[in-house]
């Protein structure tokens, strides 16, 4: 198989193989026609070490010696791929897996020569989408090589290049992949209530590997949310095309986005309502291995798409490019379902864990403490029911701290200085390691509270009591107790002053290592939140930001900012508006019923009265008149060049 061994190592761009065979000239028809002439002898004949062979080497040629563009050529095509067609479609009991896997690998590598038309190709895909699970094992087995593949080529190509189209499916066959991945994701749920004990326990040791159309998903997600978070104009060109160009590929990828990620939360609701079936099935059962059941489907559900899928899916929404009014409007009915699915399957999950049952387990417990709260907090508590939240500790990776130490053991001349920032302490607490030593007591540690060695100084130690160098510390020597700093900022600075003397051991000279923390209590902070907890409180959060969104509506126009002195103006309050038939917005020509004063004092704030929208019945008012201060009709008089009116007496 030194051909085999050649196809690999060419299938890597990093080889100076690939280079090479890359380089050579295409093979001649007559030659493709030889090699088909030896694969139908060997079909005939029933030689499976030559029809192996000859898949290798159609793997090879197709991938880098042939290209059909001749009319003698085509037919060679023609004819190489009806062999491969022929053999991939034989009966299980005639051809064996290996070279089944061969045949899908030479379709894989030669299907552009295959079927160099999209239409083509998109049949095919197609057909193996659509028909793998049922006329045969090898279109399902050709549909894994070919997704795969093309996951591949996708994870390192860039949105708007030449091969995206080529790498990134269309949305119909998408719609297949998403449908297959659903139902895969179902069955994989549904095994842990089906199989018995021992295939149990093998499933939970073959999760969480994903299939080839959840990997093809998975690279398209990625591929997608990547480029939208990264995309960013071309440097040196900022031309009116040049940014055109990159707003509408901006454009291109959110209705991409807002699309994919609609049908991966439809998909998503459908495995959770499974989810939440399964749970409550195997809650209510009576089979021995329930509590292992119940605890291993969470680990199953982490395989399926709600592992690999929405969680990566829920973070990117999350950032400010795709925080937009038309991703809210359209994801938000989903999310809301979403989250009622998975608290309830967590709270499910949660009523069986050993925590849940110890907080319910003890009524008189529970009684007395009642006994003991004010009549407000007892209402309160008879109306409080437990959440999925209900005992679980919230993950607090900021308290594990930071720690901060030298090498172990010290060298002569060393040096050593460094700066913890934790935002929004008070204070800091420094814990110091009980081996902390150097050799002689100048050999010291200098903490300063603040940023630099130019803040103020907390304290220095130095020495050890372990009868070595000076023999001595600095003053009562490395503290074993806490030591508190006032101020979120801490400096280490340490210096190895003196030369190592011979006789001194590698513990005399260890250095020192702090760990600094915000609080004076080191919390927890192993492990984390059950997965579907972790879920149920991350669509939460996304729900939430959506929610702010709508609630915000449109963001202000620069024309809004510019005319707010002109919206805010008293002279357009009484102005009574329409909107057109193509949804403009102008002043109404015919007066409407109007519960507004006759008189509006400019000198003081005006509100409208609380029916202004109710219209008196049965007779019509003016609009109301502003009457401006004398000063300002003056200026009005004078732009105008019309003089204040005089009023004669009449003459009787």
């Amino acid at each position: 198989m030194c051909i085999h061994q050649l196809n690999l190592l060419a299938a890597s761009n990093n080889l100076p193989i690939s280079n090479f065979l890359g380089k050579q000239h295409p093979i001649e028809a007559h030659h493709l026609s030889s090699i088909c002439d030896i694969m139908e002898k060997a079909m005939v004949n029933g030689d499976t070490c030559i029809i192996r062979c000859i898949l290798v080497v159609f793997q090879v040629v197709f991938k880098f010696f042939f290209s059909p563009q001749t009319e003698r050529n085509r037919d060679i095509v023609r004819r190489s791929g009806l062999l491969l067609w022929q053999l991939l479609m034989a009966p299980r009991d005639q051809i064996c897996s290996e070279i089944q896997k061969e045949v899908c690998l030479a379709i894989s590598s030669g299907l552009n020569i295959l079927y160099p038309g999209e239409a083509e190709i998109n049949n095919l895909l197609k057909l193996v989408l659509t028909e793998g699970e049922n006329r045969n094992s090898g279109l399902s087995q050709l549909r894994d090589v070919i997704l795969t593949n093309l996951a591949e080529q996708l994870q390192n190509n860039r949105f708007g290049s030449e091969d995206d189209d080529h790498y990134r499916l269309n949305d119909e066959l998408l719609h297949y992949i998403l449908k297959i991945v659903v139902r895969e994701s179902c069955v994989l749920i549904t095994k842990c209530q089906t199989v018995s004990k021992d295939d149990f326990q093998r499933l939970l040791s073959t999760v969480p590997a994903a299939s080839s159309c959840l990997r093809y998903l998975m690279a398209v997600q990625n591929h997608l949310l990547s480029n939208t978070v990264l995309i960013k104009p071309e440097e040196n060109d900022d031309s009116d095309s040049s940014l055109q160009g990159e707003t509408l590929k901006v454009q291109e990828l959110k209705t991409s986005i807002l699309s994919l990620a609609t049908q991966i939360l439809t998909g998503c609701d459908e495995v959770l309502e499974m989810l939440q079936q399964v749970t409550t099935a195997l809650i209510n059962s009576d089979i021995s291995d329930r509590e292992q059941r119940l605890k291993g489907l969470e680990q199953i559900t982490k395989a399926t798409m709600l592992g690999h899928l929405l969680p990566v899916l829920l973070t990117s929404l999350m950032h400010p490019n795709l925080q937009t009014l038309t991703m809210a409007d359209a994801l938000m009915p989903q999310l809301v379902q979403l989250v009622l699915y998975t608290s309830q399957t967590a709270l499910l999950l949660k009523t069986q864990s050993p925590v849940f049952s110890e907080l319910n387990s003890s009524p008189s417990c529970a009684s007395e403490q009642k006994g003991k709260l004010l009549p407000d907090e007892r209402m309160l508590e008879e109306k409080e029911e437990p959440g999925f939240l209900t005992g679980l500790k919230i993950p607090a990776p900021w308290a594990a701290g930071k720690t901060v130490e030298t090498v172990h053991p010290v060298r002569d001349n060393y040096k050593f200085k460094e700066t913890v920032h934790i935002p929004g302490a008070r204070c800091l607490y420094l814990r110091f390691d009980n081996r902390c030593s150097s050799q002689y007591d100048y050999d010291k540690l200098v903490i300063y509270a603040g940023p630099n060695t130019n803040s103020r100084k907390v304290a220095e130690y130095g020495g050890n009591t372990l009868g070595y160098g000076s023999r001595s510390v600095l003053g009562t020597g490395w503290p074993k107790d806490l030591v508190k700093v006032e101020g979120d900022t801490v400096t280490f600075s340490f210096e190895m002053r003196s030369g190592r003397e011979h006789n001194t051991p590698d513990k005399a000279m260890w250095g020192f290592a702090c760990t600094v923390r915000a609080q004076e209590s080191s919390e927890d902070v192993s492990g984390g939140l059950p997965f579907l907890v972790d879920l149920a409180l991350g669509l939460s959060v996304l729900a939430c930001s959506m929610l702010r969104i709508l609630y915000n509506g449109p963001e202000i126009t620069k024309d809004e900012e510019t005319c707010q002195e002109l919206l805010r103006s008293k002279l357009l309050q009484r102005c009574q508006w329409q909107v057109e038939a193509n949804g403009v917005i102008s002043p109404a020509l015919t007066p409407s019923p109007s519960p507004l004063p006759l008189t509006i004092d400019e000198d003081r704030e005006f509100t409208y009265p609380s029916d202004v929208l109710v219209p008196p019945v049965g007779h019509y008012f003016d609009l109301p008149r502003i009457r401006l201060p004398p000063g300002i009709m003056i200026k009005l008089r004078e732009i105008s060049g019309r003089a204040r009116p005089q009023f004669r007496p009449s003459i009787k």
